[in-house]
């Protein structure tokens, strides 16, 4: 319910985006007609369109993108024909009479009385084909959860209570609008310059749609933006946390059973060991590792469940990395697998490209991990980093019950460097910032060009957490493209270390870059994946860690400049 109160209160607020000034024209060509017969028909028309095309555009990959295209060619086309007959009562008349024979009509004169229904829907599926909301944080929400879940009752759902919210908002403006055309018909008897009126804004929406500027323009010239009241919704029903776990039960206490032991059969594939399943493990105590190569939690995670794979591996514990990624990037597999080589992972790890694991464990979070005991039982599961300690004596219980002794004591040190490092404990450090248009926040460059080359310009200072782009860039859902070089990007953080994960051009050409900290060379505050002058080359798609500040955590402006085009960047996390 939280949800759905969630996505309808994201549609409720489109109308304050600049991205639905296109379709308006289309919402208003029937608002001095009867609601129910016309305005109401139409939005439920352009919501379940919008539902059904989103849906598709956000499961069925590239195909439907391309599909739907041929669509609003066509709405655009009915639509066109919609201003023309608006404009000329004569027109109208000659365009519609062929309809009327077949008994569907286009369009109907202004002053009839006899309103179609099914005509109204028409104009609702056109618009709803045509219709391309600002993507905005619960819209961004929403189409992130649709490709992870893939396609479902609740995906559509979602998508078409976010689009009721659209309409509610649309049908209380129809509603103020349609008074308004009453009042000046009977008043100034300008019924005849309204719907002429309406026929030529009808054509400009047509014209500012065919040109792009519902994803382009519109969405850099915002007149309202609605992110910062989305992004508080968010929060506020799902504030964000590092980790979340049931407290372990102490010494002596039982243990709880919280579910049967999934099945794996939904894994793409496995490195470092042949396909698992729960029967074969059955004897085996079992720890299940959600984690993503890119993830810098995950990554501070993974040195511990190394180092407990080393140490209990003989001891009859099993440990599986379940590789759910977050970028389309980790689908890779060689990514993956030059990951566990790099990170020196020995354990199975099952590549779960299609979260068909992720979903039989209900997981939410990355890292997650889930203690199954001997007998194939989930016995307790902690989410993010941090508990170790818990951790580990959860292990040496769950070996304990099934008859392992002569366990080896103490707790592991694994002593991590690098982006590996435990976080600095900072509560005020700045939170992961993803470059994406998906899930954007705190953007200081203007609005973002959905899937277009724009030049961006950083202002001439950031607020606390506020990051910016300079230069010519594409921004796509997951990333940016610089599409010329010496582009940068700047941000304004808190925190010890700052990461950045970036990929190298689409054909594997390295990317060189040079960093700055407060306008000066990061010196003795480089990260790991830069030196004392701020040089560095992206090789390979992963997670580079760029600062380190030597002393503290104190807020600093960091600028990254790429020397050569193409380099993608996805995410900052901070430490």
């Amino acid at each position: 319910m939280i949800l759905l109160l969630l996505a309808y209160l994201g549609g409720v607020l489109t109308i304050l985006s600049p991205c639905i000034l296109p379709v308006l024209p289309f919402v208003f060509a029937r608002a001095d007609r009867p609601f129910a017969r016309n305005g109401l028909p139409m939005l439920i028309g352009m919501a379940l369109t919008f539902a059904l095309v989103a849906t598709l555009a956000a499961v069925g990959g590239g195909w439907a993108v391309h599909a739907n295209q041929y669509g609003r060619i066509v709405a655009l086309v009915v639509l066109a024909f919609l201003g023309l007959t608006l404009l000329s009562t004569h027109l109208a008349e000659w365009i519609t009479r062929p309809f009327v024979a077949l008994g569907n009509r286009l369009s109907q004169h202004a002053d009839s009385e006899q309103d179609s229904i099914w005509g109204a829907v028409g104009l609702g599926i056109a618009t709803g084909l045509l219709w391309a909301p600002c993507a905005g944080p619960i819209l961004g929400l929403l189409l992130t959860g649709a490709a992870l879940n893939g396609a479902s009752v609740a995906t559509t759902l979602l998508l078409l209570v976010y689009a009721a919210g659209a309409a509610t908002s649309l049908a209380l403006a129809l509603a103020v609008g349609g008074r308004v055309f009453a009042v000046m018909k009977r008043s100034l008897g300008a019924g005849e310059w309204v719907r002429r009126g309406l026929g030529a804004l009808v054509l400009c929406g047509v014209v500012a749609i065919a040109l792009g500027a519902d994803t382009g323009l519109l969405t850099r010239v915002s007149l309202a933006s609605t992110s910062g009241i989305e992004q508080k919704l968010i929060n506020a029903v799902r504030p964000m946390s590092t980790a979340s776990a049931e407290p372990a039960p102490k010494a002596g206490e039982p243990l709880p059973i919280e579910g049967q032991f999934p099945s794996l059969a939904g894994a793409t594939g496995w490195l470092n060991s042949g396909a698992l399943t729960p029967q074969s493990l059955r004897g085996k105590v079992v720890l299940v590792d959600f984690w993503t190569y890119s993830c810098i939690n995950c990554l501070r995670s993974l040195p511990y469940v190394e180092a407990w794979y080393d140490k209990y591996k003989d001891h009859g514990l099993v440990i599986i990395g379940v590789h759910s990624p977050e970028f389309a990037f980790e689908k890779d597999p060689a990514n993956v697998a030059a990951a566990v080589k790099r990170l020196g992972v020995k354990y199975p790890v099952a590549l779960d490209d299609d979260y068909a694991i992720w979903q039989g464990f209900n997981n939410e979070y990355w890292p997650a991990d889930y203690f199954i005991d001997a007998h194939g039982r989930i016995r307790h599961h902690y989410f993010g980093e941090g508990g170790y300690a818990e951790g580990e004596d959860m292990i040496r219980r769950l070996l304990t019950d099934a008859g392992y002794k002569n366990l080896p004591g103490g707790y592991v040190q694994p002593g991590a460097k690098g982006a590996e490092a435990a976080a600095s404990g900072d509560a005020q450090r700045s939170p992961e910032t993803y470059v994406g248009y998906a899930r954007a926040e705190n953007f200081a460059s203007g609005q973002v060009a959905h899937d277009d080359a724009f030049p961006y310009h950083a202002p001439a200072t950031l607020a606390t957490n506020q990051w910016a782009l300079d230069g010519r860039w594409t921004v796509h859902p997951q990333d940016a493209t610089l599409d010329r070089a010496d582009g940068s990007i700047s941000y304004r953080f808190r925190g010890r270390d700052l990461h950045l994960v970036l990929g190298p051009t689409k054909d594997g050409k390295p990317v060189r870059f040079r960093v700055t900290l407060d306008g000066k060379a990061p010196g003795a505050d480089h990260g790991m994946d830069t030196d004392a002058d701020g040089n560095g080359t992206v090789t390979s798609q992963r997670l580079y860690q760029l600062v380190r500040q030597a002393h503290g955590t104190g807020e600093r402006v960091f600028k990254i400049t790429f020397l050569d085009p193409g380099v993608r960047a996805y995410a900052f996390t901070f430490g």
